[in-house]
């Protein structure tokens, strides 16, 4: 019922601000998937959901860089190593998803949950980002 009150007073301050949001014609999103179409200033973010915003936006950078080495390395191994990159590299994104999904437990509920969320993917994916840019120089 909280959640709901919460969404409900959400949607009456949006509609307050006259900000488009951004829906596909003929569908009603989900709540949680609805994004203001509105540009954050990631260098100074003033507000909870521009934070968040922001931590999302930059794990998903780290996200690409991750796999532009992975792609990059993966040509260079023989087969037999290049199956074995494969396994672990879907074992440790199980792990770093399960992982991160624990230290944003400690926050349930809270409004800074997605900002540790996205921040505990970027700071893993950026440690493994180096790790395969190193077996990138030793190969």
């Amino acid at each position: 019922m909280r959640q709901l009150l919460l969404v409900l007073a959400s949607m009456l301050t949006l509609s307050s601000l006259d900000t488009p949001v951004m829906t596909m014609a003929g569908t009603t999103p989900a709540l949680d998937q609805m994004r203001l179409v509105q540009k954050f200033n990631c260098n100074n973010p003033q507000t909870q959901v521009a934070i968040n915003e922001c931590a999302r936006l930059s794990y998903q950078n780290a996200d690409k860089k991750l796999n532009q080495a992975y792609k990059q390395l993966l040509p260079t191994l023989e087969n037999s190593r290049k199956q074995k990159l494969i396994a672990a590299q879907v074992v440790w994104v199980k792990f770093r998803d399960a992982n991160c999904e624990f230290e944003r437990s400690k926050y349930e509920g809270g409004s800074i949950a997605p900002t540790i969320y996205f921040g505990c993917l970027e700071n893993t994916t950026k440690l493994r980002t180096k790790q395969l840019q190193e077996y990138l120089k030793s190969d």
